[in-house]
């Protein structure tokens, strides 16, 4: 193995630079290759600025550092790109350039960090005969076969905080905080950050809810003496027999913005008399300072890729069982996404502490 490259796919996570630190310094150090970053996703292999050589001195200091030193790029897949030719817009497949950048560049293996979208490319390009190894990496905590991807802890942190400072607000003016957090189709922020943050009603995608009893809820709490209530809510909550709310559609190529269910909701307990606001986290969930426990976990995550890269594990990803890092396929990992087990310990805790999810008679 004399030559590796690295690129950041998606959206950015708190750990990305740990990990790019980690692949170049355990490449470099470990195993004496060459190590080059890849540009803005999928799209570095396609300009002609798209490679960084990556030395000791490129990744000293990236370690605290939030967001990527390689630029992301969340709507860099190659099979459905979007150009304009004689002044319309057109969709192509510019696989094959990538295909052809790797050759040119004699990669010998290509870590990639990202989510289900950017490991689900990773995937096809191995079947193309690309060496990839993937690197689990989102916020939202969704991908198979890990028990925790890098970004989710300072999320959580982060969510947790504003829950915090919302019950301060929230008690002293006798007011509903609802407070929207990312996660896509899974709830993991919106629940833990809720029991950890001492939320009453806990919204998110896999418990359909109901406006009516969370109403009930509130009114319950002004009846035992308590005039607020938080609500955490999880982008892709939805009511019974509804749907989820889109701030953007989607199409072949931009997946749907979720965005709007709190406001939604406050909005309801407004109509019923209930003095309530909304604060919606968004990207501020995504930025900053990895924590600790994700800058230990993207390290252990790159150096482990570069090793299974080293063994010829090609078209695998790293992945956290029981506290230790091993690997997976692909295949395995995009197989089925995870989401909050229902049943689990987490949410039956949640309700044995009172913990509202909506779908309550």
């Amino acid at each position: 193995m004399k030559r590796i490259g690295v690129l950041t796919g998606g959206g950015d996570a708190p750990g990305l630079n740990a990990v790019i630190r980690a692949v170049t310094k355990t490449a470099i150090l470990q195993y004496g290759c060459e190590v080059f970053g890849i540009r803005d996703g999928y799209d570095g292999f396609l300009g002609d600025n798209g490679i960084l050589p990556l030395g000791l001195n490129d990744v000293r200091g990236i370690l605290p550092r939030g967001g990527t030193i390689l630029g992301a790029a969340n709507r860099g897949n190659p099979y459905a790109r979007k150009v304009i030719r004689d002044g319309k817009e057109v969709t192509i497949d510019v696989s094959e350039e990538i295909v052809k950048g790797i050759q040119r560049l004699g990669l010998d293996a290509l870590i990639v960090l990202g989510g289900d979208g950017t490991l689900h490319i990773a995937h096809e390009l191995y079947e193309r005969g690309v060496p990839v190894i993937g690197v689990p990496k989102t916020i939202d905590n969704d991908i198979g076969g890990t028990e925790v991807t890098f970004g989710f802890d300072t999320a959580l942190n982060i969510a947790t905080e504003a829950i915090d400072r919302l019950h301060t607000t929230a008690e002293s003016h006798h007011r509903v905080m609802v407070v929207e957090l990312m996660g896509r189709d899974a709830g993991f922020i919106a629940l833990q950050a809720g029991v950890s943050g001492g939320a009453d009603v806990i919204l998110i995608p896999e418990i359909p809810f109901k406006y009516e009893t969370i109403l009930a809820k509130v009114r319950q709490r002004v009846e035992r003496g308590s005039y607020f209530s938080i609500l955490a809510v999880s982008e892709g909550a939805k009511p019974w027999g509804g749907s989820q709310v889109f701030s953007r559609g989607g199409d072949e190529i931009y997946v749907p913005r979720l965005g709007g269910i709190g406001q939604t909701v406050g909005e309801y307990l407004e109509k019923q008399g209930v003095e309530t606001r909304v604060t919606v986290l968004g990207h501020v969930q995504r930025g900053g300072t990895p924590t600790a426990f994700d800058r230990w976990l993207a390290t252990r995550y790159g150096a482990a890729a570069v090793r299974l890269a080293a063994a010829g594990g090609f078209d695998r990803m790293v992945a956290l069982v029981r506290s230790q890092i091993t690997d997976i396929s692909l295949a395995e990992a995009l197989a089925v996404p995870k989401r909050v087990d229902v049943h689990g310990d987490a949410v039956v805790t949640a309700r044995g502490m009172g913990i509202f999810f909506g779908d309550e008679v």
